[in-house]
Parts: C-alpha cells; sequence; structure tokens
C-alpha cells in the first residue's frame, strides 16, 4: 500500500492519484503525457460512472480523438447521429467533429482515450477536473462563467463548444478572459499541475 507520501509525490492523474469529477462520475488515469511522445499522442483511460456524462458537447479543432471501449458500454453521439458501443468496439472522432458521450448503462465503463497529437490536454483535464475535485462546478459539471471564458481562451486549440455556441462564446471570452484573469481565474493551477518548470 501506497503511503501518503509516495501519493503526493506521484504526478495528479497517475493510477494512484487518478482526476475525479465528482459531479459527471469521470476518473481519468493518465497512461501516455505529451512528454512521454514527443507530443504526438495523449493517452487516458477514461472511468465513467453508471449514467456519468460528459459535461457538454465539444469539439477538438486540431485533433483527432479515438476511444477503445472497455468495461460498461457507452453511448456517442457524433456529428448528430447517436449510437451505442459495446465493449470491444472502436470509435474515432476526426478533429472539428462535435460529439458527446455518457454512460447509459448499469456497470462502470472504462474506455481507452487517445488524442492526437496531445497539444495541452493534459493540462486542460488537471484544470477542469481539479475545479470540480474543489467543488468549483455547478449542476452541469461546468465551472462559473468567468472561470470558463479563461479556460475557453486557454484551451482554444485544444477544446471549444460546437458551432453556432462557439462563434458566440469566442468573441464573448476575448472581451471577459482579461477581466477573469485580473479577479484571480486562470488557465492553469500549480495546485493541479504543479509548478511550470518542472512540466
Amino acid at each position: 500500500m501506497a503511503t501518503i507520501t509516495e501519493i503526493d509525490s506521484s504526478p495528479p492523474g497517475a493510477a494512484d492519484r487518478p482526476l475525479v469529477h465528482p459531479v459527471t462520475g469521470e476518473r481519468i488515469v493518465i497512461r501516455k503525457r505529451s512528454r512521454d511522445t514527443g507530443g504526438e499522442l495523449f493517452e487516458m483511460t477514461l472511468y465513467l460512472a453508471p449514467k456519468g456524462f460528459i459535461a457538454a458537447p465539444h469539439v477538438h479543432p486540431n485533433q483527432e480523438e479515438r476511444f477503445e471501449i472497455g468495461g460498461g458500454p457507452v453511448t456517442f453521439k457524433v456529428a448528430g447521429k447517436e449510437r451505442l458501443y459495446e465493449p470491444g468496439e472502436v470509435a474515432v472522432v476526426p478533429a472539428g467533429t462535435p460529439h458527446t458521450w455518457w454512460n447509459s448503462g448499469t456497470e462502470e465503463a472504462a474506455t481507452l482515450v487517445q488524442f492526437r497529437p496531445a497539444l495541452d490536454t493534459e493540462t486542460f483535464f488537471e484544470t477542469f477536473f481539479g475545479l470540480a475535485a474543489d467543488g468549483k462546478v455547478g449542476k452541469s459539471g461546468l465551472p462559473n462563467p468567468l472561470q470558463m471564458m479563461v479556460l475557453a481562451r486557454a484551451y482554444n486549440r485544444e477544446v471549444q463548444l460546437p458551432p453556432p455556441a462557439q462563434w458566440v462564446l469566442g468573441p464573448i471570452a476575448i472581451l471577459l478572459a482579461p477581466l477573469a484573469r485580473a479577479l484571480g481565474y486562470r488557465g492553469r493551477y500549480e495546485r493541479y499541475s504543479g509548478p511550470a518548470q518542472i512540466r
């Protein structure tokens, strides 16, 4: 059994320090970080509780996302088409394609998720799940609007809302993110991702 010191020294997202989103029922264990793959791949296992869901439909404008379904089946809605994927099946979402997914079953899903290229997806998840674990999200699983504006600007390459919502949010985020940063909101927090110099 790991000691407190050993657990604390593990990076966020390690098997003994998974990223947990208590509202959506998600738990992430990071398998391959950007630094492990020269920026080509970010890989994680996303455990999704029964009735668990992703906080919002979204697109990855510059990344392909690949899912290998394990554990229980999960339902995907990709480009407006809904389909149930069983364990052993693979779903691939091309860059720029609106999608969301959820666990409509009665057992935990354990899906291997790959992002190509990695970009800064790791820090996005550390931040997003860190805020959730600290109780700084609402019933939908999303942070407050000012925090969302900062995240929208900080991770614009990694994740966006689908059009037409992004056409509205993008310009608003450009205007409001500086105000939100002045009020102390950040796109990256040391308490979630560690000191920036060791990344």
